[in-house]
């Protein structure tokens, strides 16, 4: 009676986190997908510690690991700046998997624990969920920090390439497939630590050849990744949740990742393989960089006079309007602006900001109502009727080179035509390129004002000047 209790209560989480994923699909019902994933989580707890067999020092180390962890997620949570949040997530894919690593060794030196087999005589099917959870786990977790060091500054975003680093990758990739085949033969200690350095090892080159201004789909991906591993372990140990979770976040994640692949026209057999987007192109300013006319600068007050005259206006907001903290403002800017009669969208780039969705957050922080944000392939026919294009902070994501410029390591991927807009106000710093490290064109284009300063300070500036 009580495993069919637990099994009914494991089918109940599954189903809300279903209902989770359909909710998290638009910004809308997000809040009520976050809602049902918590509901469905505290399910799975409750009836994991109720399991039969669990015996009071299982249940007391389970409620110890919550408490710490649980302790730790708050205060991490508590702490977190948005501009964080990118490689907060490629940070706990990587606890995800050294966790796939950790539960693979305890099913290998206590099998019997888990129902299946003893030391030295385990299930040949048990060994290969074993080493595939295990394998992807390991892979997941060092291929999560690279991402982590990269999203964090900590290490170059741009593509640590090397001359055989593709033929080294595939044959690593073949000897870990022939490792694999060997332990589950035979079963050995031995192999079981050599597939996990080796999966250690093919992670952190999988992912250092991947430029800065692919990492969205990076982040994507190796939580598809890490979705994988917990399934895989799932069917070690024989739990039917962890299998149906791990299952839905392995393929949410890679149905994301093909989704962003498409819209930036990658392959996304180059993402799985590492390296898509590395080819070794120009980083840098392109060609005759050296006789482009000089960038028009302008001031918040000569944006806050086009802007008041404008009918339609299209915010583009990016990973700099992330670091410095602007959406509030920018939505304040938009209200005032509404007020004059102007008509204001958003353009949202399916990799702007550092990874998945990461616009939409802020913006749904903001408050932004949600009719008024597009992606790419809604609104870019519209800037061509655009009075005013604001870019506050997006820079690759931008770059007319992806369409132009060939030798350009962002050649290929799909933009947000803001150059068509009759005036373009781009809100930078200054002159750096973008994360991929490629010059952005549109600062020398003739309907282009480069607003210099802090995002959120510049912005700030457009309001006052728009309230006299």
């Amino acid at each position: 009676m009580a495993t069919t209790l637990s099994t009914l209560a494991y089918l109940v989480a599954s189903v809300l986190f279903i209902l989770a994923l359909r909710g998290l699909s638009h910004p809308e019902t997000s809040r009520q997908g976050n809602l049902f994933g918590m509901i469905g989580m505290a399910i799975a707890i409750v009836a994991t510690l109720l399991k039969p067999g669990m015996g009071f020092g299982g249940i007391a180390l389970v409620i110890v690991g919550l408490a710490i962890g649980g302790t730790i997620g708050t205060i991490v949570a508590q702490r977190i700046q948005m501009t964080a949040l990118p490689q907060l997530v490629a940070a706990f894919h990587s606890l995800v998997g050294m966790a796939a690593v950790f539960v693979a060794a305890a099913a290998l030196y206590s099998p019997q624990s888990f129902g299946i087999g003893v030391p030295g005589n385990i299930k040949g099917a048990s060994l290969l969920e074993m080493s595939l959870g295990l394998a992807i786990g390991a892979i997941t977790f060092s291929g999560s920090v690279i991402a982590f060091l990269k999203l964090a500054g900590r290490m170059s975003g741009a593509p640590i390439i090397f001359k055989g680093q593709h033929m080294l990758n595939a044959g690593l990739g073949a000897l870990l497939l022939v490792l694999i085949i060997a332990f589950v033969a035979t079963g050995s200690p031995f192999l079981f630590w050599l597939i996990a350095i080796l999966a250690f090892a093919l992670g952190f080159l999988l992912i250092i050849p991947i430029g800065g201004a692919d990492m969205p789909v990076v982040v994507s991906m190796l939580n598809s990744y890490s979705g994988w591993a917990a399934a895989g372990i799932g069917f070690t140990i024989g739990n039917l949740l962890l299998i149906v979770t791990g299952a839905l976040v392995g393929a949410s994640g890679a149905i994301l990742s093909y989704i962003m692949c498409k819209g930036m026209n990658r392959s996304i057999i180059n993402v799985l393989l590492g390296g898509f987007g590395s080819d070794g192109g120009a980083a840098a300013a392109g060609p005759g960089a050296a006789d482009r006319a000089p960038v028009k600068a302008g001031s918040p007050e000569d944006a806050a006079y086009i802007m008041k005259n404008a009918q339609k206006i299209i915010v583009v907001p990016g990973y700099g309007m992330a670091v410095a903290q602007a959406q509030q403002v920018v939505r304040e800017m938009a209200d005032l602006l509404k007020k004059e009669g102007a008509e204001i969208s958003y353009a949202i780039h399916p990799v702007a900001g550092r990874m998945p969705g990461h616009m939409n957050v802020l913006l749904a922080e903001a408050n932004v109502p949600y009719d008024e944000v597009h992606e790419l392939e809604e609104i870019n026919a519209e800037f061509a009727d655009a009075d005013v294009a604001y870019v506050i902070g997006a820079n690759d994501v931008t770059n007319p080179a992806a369409k132009t410029d060939k030798s350009s390591a962002i050649y290929g991927m799909p933009i947000l035509d803001v150059e068509r807009a009759k005036t373009v106000f781009f809100v930078k710093r200054g002159m750096a390129s973008g994360y991929a490290g490629v010059e952005n064109e549109l600062f020398f284009r003739p309907n282009t004002m480069m607003l210099f300063g802090d995002a959120k300070k510049v912005t700030q500036e457009i309001v006052q000047a728009l309230q006299k």
